[in-house]
């Protein structure tokens, strides 16, 4: 399975630090969105190691291709 978002994609610095629990970049919420809790990925980690599966980002600022999530 694939998943892409609208995101401006992620800084390799930041990569490493993606899966932890409240890591986010977002400083301040724009109008209509939220600031972000900095969970979505750390949970979505989770879900995918407890069904022994392998999720992975490859991202840059401005170009967020799709990411493959693996399920045995």
């Amino acid at each position: 399975m694939k998943v892409s978002d609208t995101g401006s994609g992620i800084a390799q610095e930041h990569i490493h630090r993606i899966y932890d629990p409240f890591f986010t970049t977002k400083n301040k919420p724009t109008t209509g969105h939220s600031g972000g809790t900095g969970l979505g990925l750390s949970v979505t980690y989770g879900i995918i190691q407890e069904h022994a599966g392998k999720i992975r980002v490859d991202s840059a600022p401005g170009a967020a291709p799709p990411s493959p999530w693996n399920f045995p």
